[in-house]
């Protein structure tokens, strides 16, 4: 009887996981940015976001790849989240980037404490 009684709590454990796994899934899955074109002075993103994310701005950092602290940074707050897919243009301020320099540029989705949802990373060098 207690092999009975231990597979069911097993086999009912296991669908009340994969019931939460598969319920949260969809609220995490749409939340993407790619950052599409790095210029000198702005950045361009590609970005979903489900509304119940809580993004209210995509931020923009630009620097040299070894430095502590970025040179440019920019804030685009004007974000749409109803799950589809949107573009967005962040204007840089600060130090531009001189030709030959490879930096390394962050965009991401934050949040209103701004925390970040989800963001992306890449190096590009400047001709």
């Amino acid at each position: 009887m207690n092999k009975h009684l231990s597979a069911r709590f097993t086999t009912v454990g296991v669908a009340m996981a994969l019931a939460v796994a598969l319920s949260a899934a969809p609220a995490f899955a749409d939340n993407s940015i790619e950052i599409t074109t790095v210029g000198s002075a702005e950045l361009t993103v590609d970005y979903a976001c489900e509304a119940s994310a809580g993004v209210v701005a995509i931020k923009a950092l630009m620097g040299d790849v070894n430095a502590e602290l970025p040179s440019a940074t920019g804030t685009q707050n004007d974000v749409t989240c109803d799950g589809s897919r949107h573009s967005a243009t962040i204007a840089l301020e600060g130090e531009q980037p001189s030709a030959g320099q490879t930096v390394q540029v962050r965009a991401a989705l934050v949040d209103g404490d701004n925390n970040v949802v989800t963001g992306q990373v890449k190096v590009v060098t400047f001709e």
